[in-house]
């Protein structure tokens, strides 16, 4: 299954790109990315070389795709952090383009604009912009909790404020809410939770929470690989749930173990679709 992935992505380092083009490739899908820049490493480093590619790009290279005949055959559109008004467009663009060409492709927006402790970290404007074009466009959308009290307008200060306010995005049109980094004060402190929810039901898995020196980069990026992958395997939505978090906790474990801010994506490899230590989903709506 051919999937065109368009994010940022890094040479050093698994953000972006980087952190969602193996995990997909190691369930068998192929895929086709689309890099929007082109850094030397992630910028939570406070330091970085290279360049943001001109929004247009996004469109010529779907084009050269187009004219070798490929597009029926792309299962799925995914997107991650859109630094500009111009790359929403482009996306827009793209999954309609996608859609002409296969009418059943999904597409899996992770809506990035910010998170809890950071704040918005996107330019003025993309918020709004995503809320308006994007997301309504999405089928699958992967929030963290911030962004989702963003797309709603309302804080989320339990779980059933969380169910709310992601079926309040459904309303726009995603068939799927998927809130990652879920923290609220009626689950226990050592855990954190990620939610899905659909228009039938809602469910959650939990896992401990890991401490890490500094807040991991990369890791939203691939938990909605993961949970694309999953679904286009033909898992249904809490099954795909708990293997995309017992995936995510087997990488975040290995990645403790090793001391270091980044991912350990290549080390962890095979035990992100075979983690030692597996966790189910618990129906909550």
């Amino acid at each position: 299954m051919s999937i065109l992935s368009i994010q940022s992505h890094v040479a050093f380092g698994h953000v972006g790109n980087a952190a969602a083009v193996f995990p997909l490739q190691l369930m068998g899908h192929e895929v086709w990315p689309i890099h929007t820049v082109q850094f030397s490493n992630h910028t939570g480093y406070g330091a970085w070389t290279g360049q943001v590619f001109d929004a247009a790009i996004i469109g010529e290279l779907l084009r050269g795709i187009s004219e070798r005949g490929a597009l029926p055959g792309c299962r799925a559109v995914l997107s991650g952090y859109m630094g500009s008004a111009a790359t929403i467009r482009q996306v827009a663009e793209a999954v309609a383009t996608v859609r002409r060409a296969n009418p059943g492709a999904i597409y899996c927006c992770d809506p990035v604009m910010g998170d809890v402790g950071r704040g918005v970290f996107v330019q003025p404007g993309i918020p709004e912009l995503m809320i308006e074009t994007a997301v309504p466009l999405a089928d699958i959308v992967t929030p963290n909790q911030f962004e989702l009290e963003m797309i709603t307008g309302a804080p989320v200060g339990s779980l059933a404020e969380a169910i709310a306010a992601a079926r309040k995005v459904i309303a726009l049109g995603p068939k799927a809410v998927i809130v990652t980094s879920l923290v609220t004060p009626d689950a226990p402190a050592d855990e954190i939770r990620v939610l899905a929810v659909t228009p039938e039901a809602a469910w959650t898995v939990s896992t401990p929470l890991l401490s890490f020196p500094v807040p991991l980069n990369g890791a939203g990026d691939a938990l909605a690989a993961l949970f694309l992958g999953h679904t286009l395997k033909g898992l249904a939505t809490p099954d795909a749930l708990a293997a995309t978090v017992s995936g995510l906790f087997q990488l975040f474990a290995d990645t403790h173990a090793a001391g270091t801010r980044e991912l350990q994506l290549v080390a962890t490899g095979p035990k992100l679709l075979a983690p030692t230590r597996t966790f189910s989903a618990t129906q909550v709506g």
